[in-house]
């Protein structure tokens, strides 16, 4: 089982190649709606599964001693799905095959590097790990300043990041910390908005600092 949320809409998927036997992703990950994502199972598999919900449109037959369930994929999908959410997400997923996912993966390397190269230049700034193939993201802390502090008065800067532990304690405990701040990068992202976050870090260093 494969959870790849954090990678559907940064690189290009084969579930073939992975030869996975499940691989899911949420929609909002895709720039598409929330509440919504995509569940991969091979065939093989889902068959020799039961349902895990009872519904219309996912049995077969049903009498008093016996219940039939439907074929793969419907007895998964018992009742009314959510119609206008998947059409949301099959818009936004259209939009990124046009778009290209190699040229919005090419575009967010950018990003991230310029970013890289303007925290270099702010040294109460400690970027975490240095992996050879880092994704979309940045962590960082900030010497002797609370990256919740720093949340707050990025976002009356209207800079939008993430704050806490991001569901990644294990993580956390590796570098000897208990937060980060997070920058995000995505297709829409651009050199303004870093440059915008780099004033908002110098603000914060300047009130707290």
């Amino acid at each position: 089982m494969i959870d790849a949320a954090q990678s559907s809409s940064h690189i290009k998927i084969d579930v073939q190649k992975l030869d996975c036997d499940f691989l899911a992703f949420s929609g909002h990950k895709m720039y598409g709606p929330t509440g919504v994502g995509v569940l991969y199972g091979k065939y093989e598999v889902l068959d020799s599964m039961p349902p895990w919900h009872g519904g219309g449109e996912m049995i077969k037959n049903v009498t008093f001693e016996k219940t039939t369930y439907a074929d793969v994929p419907a007895r998964f999908e018992a009742g009314t799905p959510m119609i206008a959410e998947v059409i949301g997400l099959g818009k936004a997923i259209e939009w990124i095959n046009t778009v290209g996912i190699e040229n919005i993966r090419k575009h967010e390397e950018e990003i991230r590097q310029y970013a890289l190269e303007q925290l270099a230049t702010i040294p109460q700034v400690k970027v975490l790990g240095n992996p050879k193939e880092r994704g979309a993201l940045i962590s960082v802390t900030l010497d002797g300043i609370a990256v919740s502090d720093a949340a707050m008065i990025l976002d009356e800067e209207n800079v939008a990041v993430r704050s806490g532990h991001h569901c990644a304690e294990p993580v956390m405990d590796r570098f000897g910390v208990d937060a980060t701040l997070r920058l995000s990068f995505g297709a829409y992202t651009l050199k303004r908005d870093i440059d915008r976050f780099i004033a908002g870090i110098k603000r914060v260093l300047r009130l707290f600092g």
